[in-house]
This record gives C-alpha cells, structure tokens and sequence, in this order.
C-alpha cells in the first residue's frame, strides 16, 4: 500500500512537471535553415560551435575532433543543455570499414545513494525539489567519453582542439537572445551564488542581449584539461571542487564523493539496429533507450501503406501517434542499465515481434498501450516513467574522409542543478532515475537508483545506413522524452515520404508519450485535429521545442538541416 501512495504521487508529480517544467523554453522560430556541402559539415546548437567544428574539419580533423571541440563550446555559449558537467551518447561510422560504434558517457549514481534516494517523509519530492543542488547530480561523463573515442579515432593532437573555446571563454561572447530569454523563464536558476553571479546583474536580473561574457575560470579548467588529459577531470583539484560543491550544498547535498570521480568510466558498447524500408535505422542502445523505441516507432509503421499517406495528415499522424505509445509502453517497462538489469533490446526490435505489435493498432480508432512479451524468457518488470525533462544538445557531423559522428549531450533540466563549478554547471541526471524502487505490486522497476548505476535516457543519436552499409542520414534532438518522437518523426518524413531533410527538421512535431497528444501549433490543419479527437485522442496543442540536427547523404552530396527552433546552424565546405 505504501508503495502504491508513492506510485500514485510520483505519477502527479511528474505530469504536473511536465505541465509546468519544460526542457527548454520555446524561444521562437526562424526560417528553414539549410546547407549543402561535398566535403564536410557541422550542424550544432550554436553557430560558435558550428565554427570550432568546422575549423578541426578544415585542418584535417576527423568528425570526433570536431564534436569534441563543438562540445567543450558548448559548453561555454549554450550552457544551459550540456557541456563537461555532463554526459552523452556519441555513436560514430567509420569509413575505412563501414563499421559502427557507441561511446556511451552516461552519468553514474554516486556509491553512496539509496533506493530512497529522492523519498522524503514517506513522499517522493517534487521536481524542482530534488533537481536543485548536489542531491541530483550523477558522476559526469562526457570527458571521459571525449577522450576514448579520441583515443580510437581522433586525428588531431588534443590540446588543438581546446583552443577555439579557450580564446572565446576569455574574450567572451555576446549572450544571445534565446541564453537571454531562458535566464528569464527557466524556474529557479539564480539560485546559488556562482550561477547567480555569472549570469545575473547586482540588481538579480539577467544579463542583457549583446553583453559580452567573459569565463576564465572554464578557460582555466580547459587548459588544465587540454595539457593533463581527462584524468584532470576526475581527479586532482577540479575533482575536488565538484565534490566540495555537490557534498557542501547548503540546502539539497548529495552523496558524490572523490572515490566516485576516480572511479568512472566512459564504455564502448554496440549500437542498435533496426530495419525501417531498405534502410538501417541505428542508434544509442541502453542505457539510452532512444535506440530502441525509434526503432521499435518505425518498424511497426512499416507495416502500413506510408506512401499513400501525407504529413501531418490525420491517418498518418494516429499511426504515428499509435506506434510511438506501443514502443513508449516497452521502453518504460524493459530499459535500464544492462550493467544492472537483463535489457532484451534486440528482442524489442525485430521484425517478428514489431509485426505482432503492429496488429494492436487500428487505423480506425486509439487504442490502449500495453507493454508486450518479447520473448517467452524476457522477465516480467513494473512499468516506471521518471520526469526526464532534459535540456540537451544534438550535433551531427560528417568529415572528409567518409566518417560521422550524431551525439547528444545533456545536463538534464535547463542549467541543471544550478551548481556553477569552475565555468560550468553541473547535472541532475539522477532525476532521471525512477524515484520509488518498486510497483504496487512490490515488482522491481528496471530504472530504479542503485550505486554505480546509469540512469534511463532517451537521447536518440541516430545513424542510418543504405542497402551497401554506407551513410544515408545522421540525425538526433533534444527534448526529454520527446526526443524519441522527434527523431522518428523526422526519420519517417525524409525516408519514407522523402521530404528534404531540412523541411523534415522544420516540420510539425508530435508529442506522443502516452497519455495526451501533443501537436506543435499552426502545422496541423482543424481537420486533422477534428478527426484524431474522433479516433479517441486527446489532443492538446503546445509549444514542442525540439533541436533536431540532420546530415543526408544524396547523390554525393551533404544536405544539411538545423532547428528553425532554436539557435543553430548548418556549415559545411
């Protein structure tokens, strides 16, 4: 009983962080933002960082060195979504051999955390509760990750590719209008001293568009970490001061310790793949589960006629609806850390059981999602959602010798924890953790906190390849949960209704995650809207902010496509 009061909660927890939180606040939208190139290309969240990518590029730089330098950025002009107090998925093609990889730098529990890790008083805490401070914040990933896949397939030395962010962290950046606004609307960021002091003016407002700034003290950080290699992350006086600014938290500590920094490791694992028409659909396997539920999304509308069909149409748009809620009811109930937790991901996406999944949806009205079996020996688990309101990054990149690397990076909610460390702010990943360990019925929940333990994502870095194994288009989003949505979404429009890449980016988004329906406004038409509420959805329009990236490789050439949702752009030479 008390564990259903607690299942009970956390569900109104969480929707009512959904109403209110958002990954990131919609700033507005652009035109379509486009590029073509037939050498190399960069697309990013901020066209600083698109210039440091491309700049590695145009010295020779593989499309590792170039993510690596558009992170370290990032994390300078778009610090509210990802950066080095982080974690990410990269998943990468290399030329030479038309192979794959996945470098998973996913946040960590700290050794010291319980299964009540975020239950205060028999209740689990709210939101922002658990989000503020050194409570939430999980090992950071990403420079570790950054290092392994350099080592493996980084051309230039490491200390060039700090340089660009250096010279900007001490020369400073203008803040943008988009850093502006969400200073303005993100709940609770001036919160703490340092983040306060570093965004914010002697009155408590957001510093103004246009204002330069200046961060040495991450300039300092980057050159300790360019001459010393990410060991200097993980220990030594950096180490110290993560620890000593999530353990000293005045109001929310956390468990992290220095044993827990030294201790963690980025892994090389394997992607993936899913087939979707005459095309490879793959992607970050768990503890993303971005991999999975984009495949299992596709594969299950392959079973319809797709090519009578039109975007935003309704019949479209309630297959889509349909498919993604079926692969959401999976992916809530199996994905976890395969470290910890028996995850049948190949099981999740083969054809055989896709089509068996596919014969639940009717063309004719909304149906009930329910978790499938996969196989008769896949383990019987509670379904769990967790909040997973992320603010995050997406990039894509494509070198001059054929290799590409789609990563997505995250702190989690905007500005994270709020915790400003030597130049950067640190996660809250461990909110994306389930908060109760069990069901109603005292079944485990595959994504409950456990020490050493990697937290659920749905961050979806995606490579698809052709028939021959080659490239055919990198793409990826943030968005929390939605990014599932938004990166089958646009996989569907440009594969399947072979829309180009950049109209597919820009297109209406649908958010379907089970529950309501969301759809992006002035994309669908009253009709389409009329006659998915006569099929049984309940359909809500709002604001879905999303930042999908995309490279398309067409008769030889680089098709780009930014986010007209956000600040970034498409380069390429």
């Amino acid at each position: 009983m008390r564990y259903l009061i607690l299942t009970l909660a956390l569900l109104s927890a969480t929707a009512g962080a959904q109403e209110e939180v958002q990954p990131e606040a919609a700033t507005g939208r652009s035109a379509v933002k486009a590029a073509a190139a037939d050498e190399f290309m960069a697309v990013t969240a901020n066209p600083h960082a698109t210039r440091a990518a491309m700049n590695m590029l145009a010295q020779g730089g593989t499309a590792v060195d170039a993510a690596i330098a558009a992170q370290l950025m990032l994390t300078l002009v778009e610090p509210q979504s990802s950066g080095i107090g982080g974690g990410a998925f990269l998943l990468s093609f290399q030329a030479e051999d038309n192979s794959l990889h996945y470098f998973d730098g996913r946040e960590t529990a700290p050794a010291g955390v319980t299964s009540e890790h975020f239950i205060h008083d028999g209740q689990p805490q709210g939101f922002l509760e658990a989000v503020i401070g050194g409570h939430s914040v999980g090992v950071p990933g990403v420079m570790r990750m950054l290092e392994l896949a350099h080592q493996k397939q980084g051309k230039l030395p490491w200390a060039t590719l700090f340089q660009p962010t250096i010279e900007l962290a001490e020369s400073g950046f203008e803040i943008s209008p988009r850093l502006h606004l969400l200073l303005e609307k993100m709940p609770r960021v001036a919160v703490r001293p340092a983040i306060r002091n570093y965004f914010f003016d002697k009155d408590g407002q957001p510093l103004p568009v246009g204002h330069r700034l200046k961060n040495p003290d991450y300039a300092d950080t980057l050159r300790i970490l360019a001459k010393e290699g990410a060991d200097a992350f993980y220990r030594g006086e950096i180490a110290a001061a993560i620890v000593e600014a999530v353990r000293n938290d005045p109001q929310n500590p956390g468990a992290m310790t220095l044993q827990d920094l030294a201790g963690y490791r980025a892994v090389a694992r394997e992607p993936v793949c899913s087939v979707f028409l005459q095309y490879r659909v793959c992607g970050a396997d768990a503890p993303s589960s971005g991999g999975t539920t984009v495949g299992a999304t596709l594969g299950m509308l392959e079973q319809f006629p797709l090519h009578e069909m039109e975007a935003g149409s309704a019949p479209l748009t309630h297959l889509f609806i349909e498919a993604s809620e079926l692969a959401f009811a999976d992916r809530n109930t199996y994905l976890a850390d395969p470290d910890f937790v028996q995850v049948p991901s190949h099981a999740l996406v083969a054809p055989e059981y896709l089509m068996r999944r596919a014969k639940l949806i009717s063309p004719e009205r909304a149906s009930p999602a329910v978790p499938g079996v996969p196989t008769p020996a896949t383990p019987r688990r509670q379904p769990a959602a967790s909040p997973e309101l992320p603010n995050t990054s997406h990039l894509v990149i494509v070198d001059r010798y054929g290799n590409g690397v789609s990563m997505t990076t995250s702190i989690e909610t905007g500005f994270g924890s709020r915790l400003l460390v030597r130049g950067f702010l640190l996660n809250n990943q461990l909110t994306d953790f389930s908060f109760i360990p069990t069901g109603a019925d005292g079944k485990l929940v595959a994504n409950r906190i456990e020490p050493g333990k990697r937290p659920r994502s749905s961050m979806s870095p995606t490579i698809v390849l052709d028939r021959n194994g080659e490239m055919r288009l990198l793409v990826g989003s943030p968005g929390g949960s939605r990014i599932i949505n938004y990166t089958a979404r646009t996989i569907l429009y440009h594969l399947a209704l072979n829309m180009p890449i950049e109209e597919a980016v820009a297109a209406g988004n649908i958010g379907a995650i089970g529950g309501r329906v969301e759809l992006e406004p002035d994309f669908f038409s009253a009709d389409t809207v009329k006659n998915l509420e006569a099929l049984g959805h309940k359909v809500v329009q709002r604001n879905l902010n999303s930042g999908i990236h995309a490279i398309a490789l067409l008769d030889g050439r680089l098709h780009g496509g930014a986010d007209p949702r956000r600040e970034g752009n498409a380069a390429g030479q």
